[in-house]
C-alpha cells in the first residue's frame, strides 16, 4: 500500500530544534525525489526543501537555507528535515511528497509532485 508519514513534529521554543521524519512504503523509495512543503494557516504551500533519489542534490527555499538540512536514509525508505533555530513563521502544517517523475534534480514546485503525506503540525512559539 502506497503511504507517505511524517512524524516528529510538535511545540518548540524559538530557536529550538525538531527532526521530521517521512517514511516511505508501497513504491521504489530509492527512485524518486521527495520533497517537503508546509502550509500556515491562510497561506499557499510552500516548498521549503527537496531532494533527488540518490541525495546527491538538494534545495532549500531561502527563507531556510542555513538552518534546515535535508537528508535521506535509502535503506530505511526515509527522508528526514532537520530544523534548527526554529522561528514563529516556521509554524506551519509540514508535509512530505514523492515526484514520480524520474529526473537527476528535484523540484520546489508543489504542482510536481504526486503524492502527499497527511502532515505534521509544527508550532514554534514561547
Amino acid at each position: 500500500q502506497l503511504q507517505l508519514v511524517e512524524s516528529g513534529g510538535g511545540l518548540v521554543q524559538p530557536g529550538g530544534s525538531l527532526r521530521l521524519s517521512c517514511e516511505a512504503s508501497g513504491f521504489n523509495f530509492d527512485s524518486f525525489a521527495i520533497g517537503w512543503f508546509r502550509q500556515a494557516p491562510g497561506k499557499e504551500r510552500e516548498g521549503v526543501s527537496c531532494i533527488n533519489d540518490s541525495g546527491s542534490h538538494l534545495k532549500y527555499a531561502e527563507s531556510v537555507k542555513g538552518r534546515f538540512t535535508t537528508s535521506r536514509d535509502n535503506a530505511k525508505n526515509t527522508v528526514y528535515l532537520q530544523m534548527n533555530s526554529l522561528k514563529p513563521e516556521d509554524t506551519a502544517v509540514y508535509y512530505c511528497a514523492v515526484d514520480w517523475t524520474v529526473q537527476p534534480m528535484c523540484a520546489m514546485r508543489p504542482s510536481s509532485y504526486d503524492y502527499w503525506g497527511q502532515g505534521t503540525q509544527v508550532t514554534v512559539s514561547s
